[in-house]
This record gives C-alpha cells, structure tokens and sequence, in this order.
C-alpha cells in the first residue's frame, strides 16, 4: 500500500468541510489505493463541534483514513501537510458589502500562508474555497514566500460545473457531454463562463445552443447560482461546494485528459492580458502535478469585454488589501 499523504482542511467542522471529509476518507479524491491523514482545523470555540466530526469520521471505518488530528493551531494543521484545502474563512453577513468581506478575511489567510509557509511538507498544494477565494489566495500566498507562488490556487470549478449543468440540461444531454466550459476571472458577480470554446456532444455549444441565449440567461443563471440556492433551501451550497473541491484536487493530483482542460484560479503572469499578480481563473491543462495555462484561446470582443471587467474587479480587491501583500 501506498504511504498516507497529509491533507489538511481548515474549518473542518462548517458545512462545505463537513461535505467534504467524507469523501476525502472515502478516495473520492486521491484515489481509492491512496491512504490519507486528516489534519483538520477549526477556531477555539468550534473544537467541541470539530471533536463530534471526528466520532463520525472514525465511525465511518473508512479503510484509507489512517489518522485524524483536529487543532485549533494551524502551525499543527498544516504540519508536513502534502495537500490544503483551505475552507474556513468569516461568512458574509446581513448588509455586509463585499469590499467588507474581503477586508475581513485578510489576517486569517495571512496567518494560514505564514503557518503554510513554516510548516507544510515541500510538495504542497492550496486550493481556496473560502471566499473571496481569489483574493484570500493572493493573501495566503504572498504570506508564503518560500512555497512556489504556483502552489496557490483558488477554486472556481464550482462555477464550471454550474455552467456544465446548465449547459447539459438545455441540450438534452448528460453532463459528461459538455466539454471545455472554461471560467475566466473571478469567483464574484463578473466571473465570466467562457462558452466560446465548450463543446456538446463534440459540436461548439454556440452551433448546439442560441448564442443570444449564452450570452444573457446563461452567464446571467451561473453567476447567480449561489444565491438561488440560499434562497430556495435557506442555506448555502456546501455539499455542490465541497463537491467541486475533491474535482479541483483530483485534477491537479491526476491531471487532466488528452484536449481537455478544466478551470483554476491560477497567479498570473500577464497571460491574455490580465494584470501579473491576481489570482486569475484560467483554462488550464495538468500533467504531473503541475499546471499550464491554455494557450492560443482565441478571443472575440466580447470576451475581452467581460475578461477585462473581472480583471479589473479583482485589481479592484487586491488594492484593498494591499497592507497585507508586503
């Protein structure tokens, strides 16, 4: 059998954490010949709560968990941590501008990537799902600066499995159909589904489905998605969430197929024009553990319009919390 690798969650007992160890445990994500080590974080006064998980986890008997450890210290968290996923991070509150948001979550990831960077194994891998995931990761990684600026990501692969879904279901097909639905930009209001290069069944999506239809309700409904979900259950969509997390990890550990690619946020390097810095969803091929960005996308006025836009949201972010970049 293979050795465990250690994965550490932060706010391991919320929902989206909660949704996600049990799939970890189960090799949903690294595989089910993969034994895995939990290191899980919380906040001082969830630790009760994070203590009730872990009885479900070990009543789980899941064969690949061959240990938990639970700690309010991210220092212990994110000891020789191999994979991160970083969840925990304040909830937007009632009236609560998402400027506000951004400058609240600032010292919790400046303090996960000082922890990251002091700590973690020399393989490590970060994605973000605590929003804003895009800027917290632009935090976390410029508080990290022994650790590859490329191990940093941030995960918008729930938007594109919203985009997928919604795709799928008006052409009549099965979400494995749906090929290349690249997001662009920001997990935010301007995040942009780029259609222009997804496939269904093999023919473009803008030959199978009404362009004026893609453009309007479509990109409208995806970036809407989250808060129709809070309004139809009351609740947020953790487990779609978590979900999107294991895809986000198990393409990086496994890499991506053969002309396909799937979507990151990802540090730019002036690619496509997006200012070199931000954190940046792109389309992106895997192989070996090691992302690239896709080259060559061809893109109309259009695209350069909404990739312009939420480029300029992000800039708009990172200025906002540049005390905290160095």
């Amino acid at each position: 059998m293979k050795a465990p690798i250690r994965v550490a969650v932060t706010g391991a007992a919320g929902n989206i954490g909660y949704a996600l160890l049990f799939r970890l445990a189960s090799g949903d994500c690294f595989g089910k010949d993969q034994p895995i080590i939990l290191q899980l974080l919380e906040i001082t006064p969830s630790m009760d709560r994070l203590a009730g998980v872990v009885m479900e986890l070990n009543d789980g008997a899941f064969p690949l968990l061959h240990g938990i450890i639970a700690t309010d210290d991210p220092n212990v968290a994110f000891k020789d941590a191999n994979k991160a996923f970083l969840v925990g991070s304040r909830p937007r509150s009632k009236g609560m501008l998402r400027s506000d948001l951004v400058l609240a979550n600032g010292p919790i990831f400046t303090g996960q990537g000082k922890a990251l960077n002091d700590n973690a194994a020399a393989d490590i891998q970060v994605v973000v799902v605590g929003n804003p995931c895009n800027t917290n990761a632009l935090i976390a990684m410029n508080s990290a600066p022994d650790i590859p600026r490329e191990r940093f990501t941030a995960m918008t692969r729930l938007d594109e499995n919203r985009a997928i879904s919604l795709l799928a279901g008006k052409a009549g097909v099965t979400a494995g159909a749906v090929k290349n639905m690249g997001i662009w930009g920001n997990h935010g209001p301007s995040m942009y589904p780029n259609f222009f290069d997804t496939t269904i069944d093999g023919k473009p999506a803008v030959e199978a489905l009404d362009e004026e239809w893609l453009k309007s309700e479509f990109i409208g409904t995806v970036s809407k998605r989250g808060k129709a979900i809070i309004e139809a259950r009351g609740a947020s969509s953790a487990a779609s969430a978590a979900s999107a997390a294991i895809d986000h990890m198990a393409s990086w550990h496994f890499g991506t197929e053969e002309g396909e690619f799937v979507s990151m946020a990802v540090v730019s390097k002036g690619e496509y024009g997006v200012p070199e810095g931000l954190i940046f969803s792109f389309p992106v091929t895997i192989k070996d553990g090691k992302w690239s960005i896709v080259e060559g996308i061809q893109l109309n006025d259009f695209s350069k319009e909404k990739i312009v836009a939420t480029a300029t949201e992000l800039s708009e972010e990172r200025e906002a919390v540049a005390h905290l970049l160095g």
